[in-house]
């Protein structure tokens, strides 16, 4: 197995900086456009841009804003060409850091804009365009999970970003396994649920080059989190996909954030491992707190920084992070749940409580 190292020295130095890497020239025909990301720790998502046949096909389009649509259109320049030269974008995930621009792309262009179906069907559906439904649904959520209805009303207050307006509607679903011929390269999809239902990441065998999008990334874990919009076992498929991902060992891994790097496998190893640890941290909070809810259980784990500094979106993504995981346990067979409108959560009485390696199977 290849052990991890760095390719995107300038992106990493950039990291260590705080600031955005530089767009950067990676082939004769491949170029990676850093779009800023507001008021967020991941500070950029970076798409990629295949050049080529005269005409250029982006992998992602970054979040919608006026800095972020001048940075495309400067990456673009760099290598001389435009907006109007995008005929289509390929988009990894329906997150708005990813999705964001394509709107604005297809109405300066007429590009096509590509999804897996599984994100379509979450963007189109009432309770996630319509502002006022999309509120009511989310609050209700976090009151299922446990929070207390003036919290959940706090953390999901109406405003900000408007869906419907926002969330352009795709017009070529991609399907797991599909070829893409654009701008000279021939993609596979490769369908890695887990982060979203419909995640996509894209494989050119002639580059040998893994487009992974948030599946895989060098240094952080990518949230993966239950949600009201999909009943999926999310933390099962995530570790699935990692597993589908490993089969094979490309000559570099192209994230959505932080750096490029080479070692698929090894880390691959490291982000199962990380959920092995999580899920052992979990029982462990559950043994000690039996009849506990989610809500609860997340100020109990481990975080990158203390509990009380977790707010808004961030305490939202951690309890759907520890939701994901309880779905997970009960999957596994190690923790009951109850019937009560917020379910309370006991660990099975077995003798097997492995967590190693387990976490994988039984799906």
């Amino acid at each position: 197995m290849t052990e991890m190292e760095v390719t995107g020295t300038a992106q990493r130095e950039a990291w260590a900086e705080r600031i955005d890497p530089p767009v950067e020239k990676l082939r004769a025909d491949l170029w990676s456009i850093p779009i800023t990301l507001p008021d967020n720790p991941l500070r950029y998502t970076t798409v990629y841009a295949l050049a080529g046949e005269g005409e250029v096909t982006l992998i992602d389009a970054g979040w919608d804003s006026e800095a972020g649509w001048q940075q495309l259109q400067d990456g673009l320049a760099e290598f001389g060409a435009s907006i109007a030269d995008v005929s289509g974008v390929l988009v990894t995930h329906q997150h708005f850091d990813h999705i964001g621009l394509a709107r604005r792309i297809r109405e300066a262009t007429g590009a096509w804009v590509g999804l897996h179906p599984a994100d379509n069907a979450i963007i189109t559906k009432p309770d996630f365009r319509e502002e006022g439904l999309s509120v009511t649904t989310d609050i209700q959520w976090l009151i299922g999970l446990g929070a207390s209805s003036e919290e959940a009303e706090r953390l999901r207050r109406p405003g900000g970003l408007d869906k419907d307006a926002a969330f352009v509607i795709p017009d070529r679903m991609i399907e797991d396994g599909e070829l893409i011929s654009a701008s000279g390269w021939t993609l596979r999809a490769v369908h890695t649920p887990g982060h979203t239902p419909g995640h996509l990441a894209f494989y050119d065998e002639r580059s040998d080059l893994l487009f992974g999008g948030d599946t895989i990334l060098p240094r952080i874990s990518p949230n993966v989190s239950a949600s009201p919009h999909h009943d999926n076992d999310a933390l099962g498929d995530f570790l699935s996909s990692l597993d589908r991902l490993a089969q094979q060992e490309p000559d570099e891994v192209l994230p959505a954030h932080e750096w490029r790097f080479r070692g698929l496998g090894a880390r691959v190893e490291q982000l199962k491992a990380h959920h092995d640890e999580r899920l052992a941290e979990l029982l462990g909070v559950i043994g000690r707190n039996p009849g506990c809810v989610p809500w609860d259980m997340a100020a109990e784990l481990t975080w990158s920084r203390p509990w009380d500094q977790y707010d808004g979106y961030m305490r939202v993504s951690a309890v759907g992070e520890t939701m994901a995981h309880l779905v997970r346990l009960v999957r596994l067979g190690l923790v009951a749940a109850s019937a009560d409108p917020v379910p309370r959560y006991t660990v099975v009485d077995r003798a097997d409580r492995t967590i190693a390696r387990s976490t994988s199977v039984a799906r």
